[in-house]
C-alpha cells in the first residue's frame, strides 16, 4: 500500500480492517499519539503500554464510531481516544488527587508573572511536564492541551472544579520552578 494515500482513503480501508491500512495508520500517527500517552504518564514504558491499548481500542472501533468529517477529522478522533485511554489508564490505577486546599491556602499569581520560555527546547518542556505529580500532570494536560475547562475536568476525573483549579495552580507553579531552574542551570 502506498503510503501516500489520503486521508480518507486510509480511514476506508481501515473501516475494512485492511491490515495494511491498520499498519499505516500506525505508522502514520503513533508518533503523535506516543506524544500523549507521555504528557499522561512518566516514563516510556507506561506510555508504550497506553499507546498499544488505545491503538487496539481504535482499529476495534474505527468502523462503528468514526465518521470521516474532513481533512484532520482523522487525527483529532485519534487524539480524543488516545487522551481517554490515558484517562482511563489513570483511573484504573486509582490516581488519588490530593485534597482539596482553601482558597485563602493559594496565594495569587500576579498577571504580569508570565515566563518567557525561549531558548528551552520543547523536549525539556515536555520532559518537565511529565516529571510533575500525576494528578497535577493530569490536570494540567487536560487544561492547556485537550483545551478543557476546569467544570469538563471535574466531571472527567470526578474531583471539584475547585480541586481542578488547585491541582492546575500548583502544576503550573511547580512548572515555572522548573523553568527556572533549567535557565539558571544554563546561565552558568
Amino acid at each position: 500500500m502506498k503510503a501516500d494515500i489520503s486521508e480518507e482513503e486510509l480511514v476506508l480501508r481501515c473501516k475494512r480492517q485492511d491490515r495494511q491500512a491498520l499498519h499505516l495508520l500506525y505508522e502514520r500517527y503513533g508518533g503523535a499519539l506516543m506524544a500523549i500517552c507521555l504528557r499522561y504518564t512518566a516514563d516510556r514504558e507506561t506510555a508504550e503500554d497506553v499507546l498499544h491499548d488505545g491503538f487496539l481500542r481504535i482499529f476495534e472501533s474505527i468502523g462503528s464510531q468514526f465518521a470521516y468529517q474532513g481533512e484532520g477529522s482523522l487525527k483529532a478522533w485519534l487524539s480524543r481516544v488516545m487522551v481517554n485511554e490515558a484517562l482511563g489508564f489513570l483511573r484504573r490505577r486509582n490516581v488519588q488527587m490530593q485534597q482539596e486546599v482553601q482558597v485563602d491556602e493559594v496565594p495569587d499569581m500576579p498577571d504580569g508573572d508570565e515566563e518567557d520560555f525561549d531558548g528551552i527546547p520543547s523536549s525539556a518542556l515536555m520532559q518537565m511536564v511529565r516529571e510533575l505529580p500525576e494528578g497535577y500532570r493530569t490536570v494540567f494536560n487536560l487544561y492547556v492541551f485537550e483545551d478543557k475547562s476546569h467544570k469538563e475536568i471535574a466531571r472527567l476525573l470526578g474531583i471539584t472544579e475547585h480541586t481542578s483549579s488547585s491541582q492546575f495552580y500548583r502544576a503550573k507553579t511547580l512548572l515555572m520552578k522548573k523553568i527556572n531552574e533549567y535557565k539558571k542551570k544554563g546561565l552558568k
